[in-house]
């Protein structure tokens, strides 16, 4: 992992809860006290943010700094699917073997 990679989880993160509160740019911007422009450029990974921004943006989406920061919350849309698709797929088929498994037992 190098620097961009750091700033583009950053920023999927940061977009990612802004969603979730279901603010627009202006209005997470006017919380930060920043530029929407400049908010736009930290969400799309071109720009980095402050220590102390960084605790504001944490305590405004009621999260630990360092969550902001990982990778794995930051699966796009797509791969969250196939995860969950692939889940119930597996779900499917453990049922699937257990009841057979079951049925086989009553029968003898």
């Amino acid at each position: 992992m190098n620097a961009r990679d750091l700033y583009k989880i950053l920023g999927a993160n940061i977009k990612l809860q802004r969603s979730r509160a279901n603010w627009s740019q202006e209005e997470l911007a006017d919380r930060l006290a920043i530029s929407v422009p400049f908010l736009s450029s930290i969400e799309t990974g071109r720009k980095w943010v402050s220590s102390g921004t960084l605790l504001k943006l944490a305590n405004i989406f009621r999260v630990e700094a360092y969550e902001l920061l990982k990778p794995d919350t930051v699966l796009p849309d797509t791969y969250r699917n196939l995860l969950e698709k692939y889940t119930e797929d597996v779900a499917l088929a453990v049922g699937k073997v257990r009841r057979r498994y079951l049925a086989g037992l009553r029968r003898r």
